[in-house]
């Protein structure tokens, strides 16, 4: 069995969108290719094919992960979104107590990470520190590039 997936309903609607992309335009245009690649004679000696063999493999993968994760996945709403502690889904202020810098994300899971648009990951690190502290907790995280100390300074929705 799968673990839960927690998401967005947006997030959701994304992962289908894309899962539908997969199935009804991607797949049969490998079909095709490798229709046409088969037309043209001995397969053995055939790279076109063998290229579209592979892509179809690689696009059966991707489609069989993005259905299991669907699949698992649990939609949470905000009303369901605690603000006592650090969760999934929540928004986040926090200081790096080191540089000063204030930085801002909303936790979400790895299908939904975007670091441009402040969502960050809940595998990541600094999520993983922040997970179940306090507003006020000050937290020590191990980055790549070393180890920080992060001030949770607000936790919303």
């Amino acid at each position: 069995m799968s673990k839960v997936v927690y998401l967005t309903e947006a997030g959701l609607e994304k992962l289908k969108k894309e899962l539908d992309h997969l199935r009804s335009v991607e797949r049969p245009s490998i079909a095709a290719q490798i229709a046409e690649a088969r037309d043209k004679g001995d397969l053995s000696e055939n790279a076109e094919y063998d290229a579209a063999k592979e892509a179809q493999g690689l696009l059966e993968m991707k489609i069989s992960k993005l259905e299991a994760t669907v699949a698992a996945a649990r939609i949470i709403h905000e009303s369901q979104i605690d603000t006592n502690s650090v969760q999934i889904l929540n928004r986040v202020k926090i200081k790096n107590v080191g540089t000063g810098k204030i930085m801002e994300y909303t936790l979400v899971s790895e299908n939904e990470a975007n670091l441009k648009e402040g969502k960050l990951s809940i595998g990541t690190p600094i999520a993983k520190a922040l997970l179940g502290r306090n507003q006020g907790d000050i937290v020590d995280v191990q980055v790549p590039s070393g180890a920080m100390k992060l001030e949770i300074l607000e936790i919303g929705i």
